[in-house]
């Protein structure tokens, strides 16, 4: 039986773009138009493993994804990380003037701003996906329609590219996770990240104590992302990201940290991507 993938949109989109480059072998997809719905996918066994985007170097961190795999139990148990080229793509023969609307992702629209504040007469409208925007114009042979999405989209449905790279900046990575839900998947010697969630008692210092455990314990900090707690006003639960060398510094700095938090977990213990 194929491996079944789920990703957040369709082919074509940047999710499918991350499966194809980190599952070397075939498998299916599992196209899903929320993140929640990845989710739903991964606990009722439809689909073995997902792809989620977790931060962007230009727009931060996407928040309601720890939570999502937080509440949902779910294992981190690899990243990758992508270089974002978004293009304008409509159907061909169509100049820049033609185009009357631009339908993407909120995410790619913020991401080109200053590109549209050079036409004024674009209307820009957000949709749940860059590459289904991209099919749809295909299909309804949408005239005056644009789509901001990845080369891949264009070819995939046959779209002309009317500008290409028009994000600001143009050093444009996202960090993606491959998520499932056990966490059963590299020998501890290969393993060399692992993504952590714990919360404090509200006394002064507390953070900064369990930041030297860390750094004395020979522990990288790549991330940390803080969350309110809703049960708790002004409490907030912290989710880090830390790289070592050798599996057994981050296990001592483990037991330390179990003891020192009111509450620890382990989101994913996996090897660190390639940026």
């Amino acid at each position: 039986m194929e491996m079944k993938i789920a990703i957040q949109g369709i082919k074509g989109s940047f999710h499918h773009q991350v499966a194809q480059e980190y599952f070397a072998s075939e498998f299916d997809l599992d196209e899903c138009m929320s993140f929640p719905e990845l989710v739903k996918s991964l606990l009722g066994n439809q689909a073995h493993k997902g792809v989620m985007a977790l931060e962007n170097s230009i727009a931060g961190s996407i928040i309601p994804n720890y939570a999502l795999i937080d509440h949902n139990n779910l294992h981190i148990i690899g990243e990758h990380y992508l270089d974002i080229h978004l293009n304008l793509m409509a159907l061909k023969g169509q100049q820049i003037d033609d185009i009357k609307e631009v339908h993407s992702h909120p995410m790619a629209l913020l991401q080109c701003a200053p590109f549209f504040s050079q036409y004024p007469h674009i209307k820009l409208v957000e949709s749940g996906d860059t590459a289904e925007t991209a099919r749809r114009i295909q299909e309804q042979k949408l005239i005056g329609i644009a789509a901001v999405a990845a080369p891949i989209a264009a070819k995939l449905y046959d779209l002309e590219i009317i500008s290409a790279g028009i994000h600001t900046i143009q050093s444009n990575k996202t960090r993606f996770v491959i998520v499932k839900t056990q966490n059963k998947e590299w020998p501890k010697e290969e393993i060399n990240k692992a993504s952590i969630k714990f919360e404090l008692d509200d006394t002064p210092g507390s953070l900064a104590t369990i930041l030297n455990v860390m750094n004395n314990s020979k522990l990288n900090l790549t991330k940390i992302q803080s969350m309110p707690i809703i049960e708790t006003p002004f409490q907030y639960s912290f989710f880090v990201d830390v790289v070592f060398e050798k599996y057994k510094h981050y296990e001592k700095a483990k037991k330390i940290l179990e003891l020192m938090t009111t509450h620890f977990k382990v989101l994913g213990e996996y090897k660190k991507g390639v940026q």
